[in-house]
């Protein structure tokens, strides 16, 4: 008979992410992810499968969450230009520090690129998400009269999306919040009128 489980499923999905976070799929061994979730290999098993169904569902899952606040921070602002710029700014603040530097997301496309599908589906699903935010923020901005009529909000939404990813690379090279502020800035002020 098998023996229930004595851990929270969440929790330890959790610190999974983290050691993923900082050590990427490669450099996180089975021994560090039981070790730090403090669970046995069975217990790992049993409740995720292998260390890539583990890895998944830990990109699924800080995929989700990461986007998810970086949109909710924008939908907070009181005009669409300033949901853009919240947007960049919740990860300028909240990010850029120690030990919340290191972007899983990215760091699965610098180690997967587009060699895993699922890996890539499951970013390529959050991109999108994030860069539809950006192009209705950016329309919408462009009626209010707070963006330049002359943009193409698909295209400035990309950019801004690559903008955000160039922050997070920057944030895991040490780059200081006031500094991925800056960034922010610059990206901003070359859509404005």
């Amino acid at each position: 008979m098998a023996r229930p489980r004595t851990f929270d499923q969440d929790q330890v999905l959790d610190i999974a992410i983290d050691v993923f976070r900082q050590k990427g799929y490669e450099g996180a061994s089975t021994d560090d992810l039981v070790t730090a979730m403090g669970i046995g290999r069975q217990s790992l098993y049993g409740a995720f499968g292998d260390k890539r169904s583990l890895y998944l569902a830990a990109l699924q899952r800080y995929n989700e969450r990461s986007v998810g606040e970086i949109i909710e921070a924008g939908r907070r602002a009181p005009t669409p230009g300033q949901a853009i710029e919240a947007a960049l700014l919740h990860f300028a603040d909240h990010h850029a520090k120690p030990g919340t530097a290191a972007c899983l997301g990215v760091h699965s496309i610098c180690e997967f690129g587009t060699s895993d599908a699922e890996v890539e589906r499951i970013n390529r699903a959050s991109g999108r998400q994030l860069e539809r935010f950006f192009e209705r923020s950016i329309a919408d901005a462009q009626v209010a009269n707070e963006m330049a009529a002359t943009l193409d909000p698909k295209a400035a939404a990309g950019f801004l999306a690559n903008t955000l990813v160039g922050m997070k690379v920057a944030a895991r090279g040490g780059a200081t919040p006031k500094a991925l502020r800056s960034i922010a800035g610059f990206a901003l002020r070359s859509l404005r009128r």
